[in-house]
């Protein structure tokens, strides 16, 4: 039996956030021979590093939606590829991919063919209500939280969830550690506690801060690590935020912002509590990392986080961002509770969140759509 031919169609140029994550470490997994993939990317390092992986791969120019000219002609350049190629399915892969595919699929004829991938919840924003009235046989989601979101959307597509799984990350050396630990400048007798991912308001890294100064209130001896760079443009005035917040609660010499970071893994394994501050997160591949390198972590009771975290075995889900900080004490005040936390969430996340584990199940879902548009012209 042939290898169902599914091309994924990608509208950034670099990995830039979770979501390009989970196609490039479905590409590296892939079983080729139950699906063939091929990528249709904008020019950039993505579209490099895919071909490096040995899938065929397409480039074309980048543009902004907002300029009608360089849409059409961007709809034109992908609905070539398509109407050539014709794959068994077309996966758009996140909302900007569908606005560009969805067309472009009905132009070469392959509307229903044509599937896409959400990340994020939708939202009433124009983009998201046009990708989601563009054709489109099914929408497959980072989580049940977003797909069930998806599917009280109007028109009401199918809509299937595949949790993210990661690579296991490798472990920093113990030198490696202990450099990053004396560049801080925190006290040796403090905890570390920290906080993942792009400086955006959503993600929450101020309900961090807050939650840092109740700690040191209530007078437990922490330093906190806000690990991760700007939002690419999307919250520009976001980390001077930060700093004035930090500043204005007294924590200046007691929280460091390392900024961007090439891998967060060390980061992540130097601290006592990872912490999820967002109140709405999708899915939070961060939450896998701490729990594969066995840092205990602390997450909002809601959407994505709830799909990962069994309450008081594998982390500590509270009910609302003001908890954090309880939920922090909590682990920092109980080393037998840590201990059965960080080996729960060890073992869950090689059972449930792994890259194979999520490539099997993508290769099943993409399978099972492929074979069922097979017959179409």
């Amino acid at each position: 039996m042939s290898p169902a031919r599914v091309l994924f169609t990608m509208t950034l140029a670099e990995r830039l956030s979770g979501a390009e994550e989970v196609l490039w470490t479905f590409l590296r997994h892939v079983d080729r021979s139950r699906v063939e993939p091929s990528c249709l990317c904008v020019e950039g390092e993505f579209a490099r590093e895919v071909a490096a992986l040995g899938v065929r791969t397409w480039t074309i120019p980048g543009g902004r939606l907002r300029e009608a000219r360089l849409t059409v002609a961007t709809v034109a350049r992908m609905a070539r590829v398509l109407r050539r190629e014709r794959p068994d399915l077309a996966v758009h892969w996140l909302t900007k991919a569908q606005l560009y595919g969805g067309p472009a699929a009905a132009l070469a004829g392959l509307a229903g063919r044509s599937a896409w991938w959400q990340h994020d919840f939708p939202t009433r924003r124009p983009g998201d209500r046009l990708a989601a009235a563009l054709p489109a046989v099914a929408v497959g989601a980072c989580s049940e939280a977003v797909a069930e979101a998806q599917r009280r959307v109007w028109p009401h597509r199918p809509a299937f969830a595949v949790r993210p799984g990661i690579e296991e990350p490798a472990r920093a050396d113990p030198a490696q550690l202990a450099q990053l630990r004396a560049g801080l400048g925190a006290p040796g007798s403090a905890a570390l506690v920290g906080i993942v991912g792009r400086l955006i308001p959503w993600k929450g890294q101020h309900r961090f801060l807050q939650a840092l100064a109740r700690l040191r209130a209530d007078g437990h001896d922490v330093h906190g690590l806000v690990v991760g760079g700007d939002a690419y443009g999307l919250a520009p005035g976001y980390p001077a935020r930060l700093r004035r917040l930090a500043r204005d609660l007294g924590l200046e010499e007691r929280v460091t912002f390392t900024g961007h970071v090439e891998s967060a893994a060390p980061w992540i394994e130097l601290m006592d509590v990872s912490v999820n501050a967002s109140a709405a997160e999708p899915f939070g591949v961060v939450l896998l990392e701490a729990m594969a390198l066995g840092t205990p972590v602390v997450a909002v009771d809601s959407a994505g986080p709830r799909e990962i975290v069994e309450p008081d075995r594998t982390g500590i889900l509270v009910p609302d961002d003001g908890a954090l900080a309880t939920g922090m004490a909590r682990l920092l005040a109980d080393d037998d509770l840590r201990r059965r936390v960080v080996a729960a969430a060890r073992a869950r996340y090689r059972d449930r969140f792994t890259a194979a584990r999520m490539t099997r199940e993508m290769e099943d879902r993409f399978t099972r759509l492929a074979d069922r548009n097979a017959t179409e012209p």
